[in-house]
This record gives structure tokens, sequence and C-alpha cells, in this order.
């Protein structure tokens, strides 16, 4: 490691010597624990090996799904084959579920992460009677499973007339115990008091300091909650299995377990296998995309906040 002395006289004629640690970047980097590289490496592989396998088996055909390794190509590639099936087959009812899966995605999203700030936001900033139990009645949301409120929920919206509606995905959709926590926690430090008794000092109402000024300072943790409630909802099963009953209605997930299970019926078992398996890798490319878009305003937010610091 290559260091620099630099030579004082002190008062007493005596040289004194001071070393500065001027170590190339290359040195410095190998101090990296080699476990933790070999952990993050299997997390990587644990994430990516699912993508690769629906990849590599969505360019095969139905004899080279079950003939060939699993995790690399093989036989004749049938990629386009398998995508023209895909949109064609049942009249391209997979074009409306991806459009279904879309609305409901794009709209619960919008929503969820709208309420979860503006609750998340309270709760950081302000004090109300009550505010602390509405907070612990919050966490304790977060711990109760989805399918525990399945039957209520549908009872509730059989009653009034919403079941089988694209109402009976969205609505439920919109409540985000998680985003309120996940905002409230974040709301605390990205936004000074200071900057908000400022904002109240020059005549801003509540509402307008909120929207010009908290909204600015929490884009990371609104891109966090969109991108969750995105990914929950875009992969919600069970909500769409009990409250629709139109495949015209179906999101992606329903519709392609539907279809398999239709062919299987039939007596065509094999006979949609890459089909179905296409349909799920494409299913992934809208999340893949929303995830490589939105990421910018993660970096840009966390530098900002860096700067501000």
């Amino acid at each position: 490691m290559s260091t620099v002395k630099t030579v004082s006289t002190s008062g007493a004629g005596a040289p004194a010597e001071e070393t500065v640690d001027n170590a190339p970047r290359s040195e410095r980097r190998q101090k990296r624990s080699p476990l933790l590289t070999v952990l993050l490496w299997i997390c990587v592989l644990y994430f990516v090996l699912p993508l690769w396998w629906l990849l590599v088996s969505s360019t095969k055909d139905n004899s080279s799904l079950f003939a060939t390794f699993g995790l690399w190509f093989g036989g004749d590639f049938a990629l386009w084959d398998n995508l023209q099936t895909l949109f064609s087959v049942r009249g391209g009812i997979f074009s409306r579920w991806m459009l279904n899966s879309l609305l409901y995605a794009v709209v619960s999203a919008t929503g969820a992460t709208l309420l979860a700030t503006m609750a998340g936001y309270a709760f950081a900033k302000f004090r109300f009677p009550g505010s602390r139990l509405l907070f612990s009645m919050t966490l304790g949301a977060v711990m109760i499973p989805v399918t525990a409120l399945a039957l209520p929920t549908y009872l509730l919206f059989s009653s009034a007339g919403l079941t089988n509606t694209i109402w009976a995905i969205i609505i439920p959709s919109l409540v985000s115990p998680f985003g309120v926590y996940l905002m409230r926690v974040y709301a605390a430090d990205a936004i000074p008091d200071g900057l908000i008794e400022a904002a109240r000092v020059d005549g801003a109402g509540e509402f307008r300091i909120f929207w010009q000024v908290g909204l600015r300072l929490l884009g990371p943790g609104l891109v966090t909650v969109f991108l969750f409630n995105l990914v929950g909802t875009w992969n919600n099963y069970f909500l769409p299995l009990i409250m629709l009953n139109s495949s015209e209605l179906y999101p992606i997930t329903v519709g392609l377990a539907q279809l398999q299970s239709a062919a299987s019926a039939g007596g065509g078992s094999q006979a949609l296998f890459s089909t179905v398996i296409t349909g799920a890798f494409v299913s992934t490319v809208p999340l893949i995309f929303a995830f490589l878009f939105l990421q910018r305003y993660w970096q840009t937010g966390l530098a900002t906040g860096g700067v501000k610091g």
C-alpha cells in the first residue's frame, strides 16, 4: 500500500512525520468479504434462474420441452410459433387478459400508493387523538393473511352486487397496510419539520404543503410502494379467482391457469404446455420494464437526499 510522507519541523527542531493513506481503489476493493460475495451470487441465481428457465422453455415446442435440458436451448427455435399460438388461441383472448391485468395493476397501484402516501404523511407529521391506536391497527393488518379476508370480502361485494366486475379487483387492492407503514417511516425522515413550519408561515395550507412540498421529497418511497402494489396486483391469483366468473374479465394469472385446466380436461394436456409457459414469460415482461423505467427515480431520490445531508 502506497503512502505519502510529509515532514514538518516542530518548535523543538525535531522533525515530525505524518503518514497519509493514499491507497488506490483497486487495493481497497480487495477488502470485500468473499462469504458475502458468494451469498449475494446465490441470491442472484435464486431470482434469475426461474426467469432464465422461462425464457429457454419459451423457445421450445412441446416435444423439446420434455426431451431437452431445462436450462439450455434445444431442438427447434419455436418462440415465434409459440407466440403466434398464444395470441391466437381462443380467439386471441390472451391480449384481453393482458389488458385486464394492466388495468387492474396500474389503477390499483396508483390508488393504493396515493392513499398510503397520504396516510403515512399524516401519521408521520400530525398528532391527533387516536393516531397511535390507528397506526397500531394498521401494523396489525399487515399480519393478517390475504386468504383469511377472501371470504368476507367476497360476501361483502356479493351483497353490494359488485362481483364479476372490475371493481371487485380494484377496490380491495387499494388498501395497502404495508405501504402505509413504509411511507410513515420514510416521511418521518424525508420531510423536515422545519420545512413544513416555514411553508405554514408563508401561508400555505396543509393540502398545498402535502402536494407541492411533501410529494417532491417522497419520490423514492412513492416508487417503492407503487412497485410493491403493481407486482402484488399483477400476480394476484386468489382474489380474481373467487370474484370473477367471466373469462372476459380474467387477469393473466387466472386466464393462463384456466387455459391449462381446459386443455387438460379436453385430453390435450401436453398440447398447450409450451403455449402456457410462453404466456407466463410474456407476463413478466411488463414488470421488468416497469422496474427498469422506475429505478432511476430511486437513484435520483437517493442522490438528492445524500446532497442534502
